[in-house]
């Protein structure tokens, strides 16, 4: 998250405002009220129609769960593959052969990957309404002189440390459970194999990534 594009973006109203010829000050707020609740709304659906098809849609495990220093060449190699909502299990477009056993397997491992991945759109959501509430019960004046002087931009922050850093860190402790699950998967299909690619240490590297990119902000 760059929040010194959420400044840049608000920074730009200045033009816009003064353009408007000369409005009253109370209009020029309630435009930028609905202006915050538009963006709230858009955000909101956005987020929703991401949920809903993580629910729906086919699961692609060749390439998630990824982290830094992990071989990326190594994961392009692997083919396509993915879990549909039944518990198929798909190669390239081609169903394996399971039986009743690695179903419930696949599925207990899609349900746990779908988890974390609709953890992290909430989180996104929390990141979102955290910034639109900090700027929607500002007049346009002190949006402005905030943008322009950092002082929103450290509030957002301060937001976001508070409220999402634990979040995030969460999703990093599930990684035990998601790992057990794939090892399960590599025993009982060899097909699944090549697609265990979680390490005991991915935890810790995922809480390392974490600190790197909240250290950033």
């Amino acid at each position: 998250m760059n929040i010194r594009n959420v400044a840049l973006a608000l920074s730009l109203l200045l033009p816009i405002v003064a353009q408007a010829g000369e409005p009253t000050a109370t209009g020029i707020n309630a435009e930028v009220r609905q202006e915050m609740s538009d963006a709230r709304k858009e955000v909101r659906a956005e987020l929703a129609k991401a949920k809903l098809e993580l629910a729906t849609e086919n699961l692609r495990i060749d390439n998630s769960l990824q982290f830094a220093g992990e071989d990326d060449d190594a994961s392009d190699e692997l083919p396509e593959a993915e879990i549909t909502p039944q518990g198929d299990f798909l190669i390239e477009g081609k169903a394996q052969a399971i039986d009743a056993e690695q179903r419930r397997q696949l599925l207990a491992y899609r349900g746990q990957v779908v988890g974390i991945a609709t953890t992290g759109i909430d989180i996104g959501q929390r990141a979102a309404d955290a910034a639109l509430d900090e700027v929607g019960d500002s007049s346009w004046v002190g949006l402005l002189f905030n943008a322009m002087s950092g002082r929103l931009e450290r509030r957002v922050e301060q937001v976001v440390r508070q409220q999402v850093e634990p979040a995030v860190r969460g999703i990093c402790r599930q990684l035990p459970a998601v790992r057990a699950s794939q090892q399960q998967l590599a025993a009982s299909l060899p097909q699944f194999r090549p697609y265990a690619t979680l390490e005991a240490g991915d935890v810790e590297d995922c809480e390392n990534l974490i600190q790197q990119e909240f250290a950033l902000i």
